[in-house]
């Protein structure tokens, strides 16, 4: 049986961690009578967080492992030593990740950003220890609390790739290939439909602004598809994050259909899916214009949409570097630094200062340390220029010592009052 590589839906149970019970104790200690209470509290359960994760592309991970549980808190003990935290589980989910409770069908997070985390089961609290129950009258108490149970969830979890622009077109369209052409994905390319059988995203980079923009590659729609004909219309989501819309047309109707019949297909799915898609800025791409009949099509596919399509072959690459410009024309791409810096301006003074001593490190261990943790962290000092021992690496020179003054070497001397004091203790 082949594996699933990519799941957009998946059903997940989680379970937080209980509360682990304090502990009821006494001290109980040679030569301490009634000691008292010293029972501690109970350690809270761990929680279940979603994490968005860019390195992650499919929820099929999750598929496999629908149930997951976190770890319970350790009970209280004696000498009021609090009960270990219940481990948290981290589950990594992709960008764009819908979550809803699956019996009310409402909606409890959406992670769209790197790194991103939601508690979706809290851990219950733990547990207090009798010490917290001593009072005038009642001194040695036998009372403690339990702790509280974890929450519990069934959730169903939706992908919504976030694409700046998706691609849409009937089966044989090119819209694979046009992903291949302008980015460094790799979808199937063959000759026969429904090649694509899921989304496919790759990242345009625009190496002389030093920015970039990414764009998903559905499977092929088709007529009736939003009644369940073909793949159907649940792929048709992956494209609702999208600002822009690209109509990719078989100008060249290899597979015997009319380029005007497919854009209206395209237009009337859409529609029957979400009507505020046709809303969006689109672009409509003849595609395969190196065939001559597609050259021939054109002016007729013009007459019967009143469209004006922008003429490509993504075989060769023929009218590409023209749709990119138009679509970063529309979307405004913002440029990133160009490397990546060696501490953030957000790091403050915690990072340089970890830093320096990362410096200071590998300076003693013989190798050279990089130029960004050779800086000094803020309000630091610089050393004093020191000569002979002092200046060997690991080295550090001994405090002035009362008596001796500034330099270390200097003779002992025995402050007056100090001697005044020694000898009134020896006439004694």
């Amino acid at each position: 049986m082949k594996a699933r590589t990519f799941v957009d839906t998946a059903r997940l149970k989680v379970k937080a961690g209980d509360g682990g019970d304090g502990a009821a104790s006494f001290r109980h200690e040679k030569f301490v009578p009634f000691g008292g209470p010293d029972g501690g509290d109970g350690g809270r359960g761990g929680n279940v967080l979603l994490v968005g994760d860019e390195d992650v592309d499919s929820l099929v991970a999750i598929w496999h492992e629908p149930e997951r549980r976190a770890g319970n808190g350790g009970r209280g003990m004696g000498r009021y030593r609090h009960g270990s935290d219940g481990s948290d589980v981290r589950i990594p989910v992709p960008l764009g990740t819908v979550v809803r409770d699956e019996d009310t069908g409402r909606e409890v997070c959406e992670i769209i950003r790197h790194g991103e985390a939601f508690v979706v089961a809290k851990g219950g609290a733990g547990g207090a220890g009798n010490v917290h129950f001593k009072s005038s009258v009642n001194q040695a108490p036998t009372r403690f609390t339990e702790g509280s149970k974890g929450e519990e969830a069934t959730l169903r979890l939706d992908l919504k790739l976030l694409a700046d622009v998706g691609l849409v077109g009937l089966p044989s369209a090119g819209k694979s290939s046009l992903l291949r052409a302008v980015t460094a994905a790799h979808p199937k390319v063959a000759a026969y439909p429904f090649t694509t059988l899921r989304p496919v995203m790759g990242t345009v980079v625009l190496p002389g602004a030093f920015s970039s923009f990414r764009m998903a590659d559905i499977p092929g729609i088709v007529e009736g598809a939003h009644e369940g004909v073909g793949l159907g219309d649940a792929f048709l989501r992956h494209i609702e994050r999208s600002r822009i819309l690209v109509f990719v047309i078989d100008m060249a109707g290899v597979d015997g259909r009319d380029p005007a019949d497919d854009y209206a297909t395209l237009v009337s799915e859409l529609r029957a899916r979400d009507p505020e898609l046709l809303e969006r800025p689109r672009f409509v791409v003849a595609n395969k214009m190196d065939l001559p009949a597609a050259r021939e099509k054109l002016p007729e596919f013009v007459e019967k949409t009143g469209v004006e399509p922008m003429p490509v072959c993504a075989a060769d690459g023929t009218g590409l570097e023209a749709l990119v410009e138009a679509l970063v024309a529309v979307l405004k791409p913002e440029a990133r630094p160009a490397g990546r810096p060696d501490l953030p301006p957000e790091a403050g003074e915690g990072a340089a200062i970890a830093a320096a001593r990362a410096a200071a490190r590998a300076e003693r261990r013989g190798g050279v340390a990089p130029a960004a943790a050779r800086r000094r962290a803020p309000g630091a000092k610089r050393r004093a220029e020191k000569t002979g021992r002092e200046s060997v690496p690991g080295h550090t020179p001994p405090r002035p010592i009362e008596g001796r003054g500034e330099s270390p070497g200097a003779q002992d001397v025995v402050p007056e009052e100090r001697f005044a004091r020694l000898g009134s203790f020896l006439k004694r």
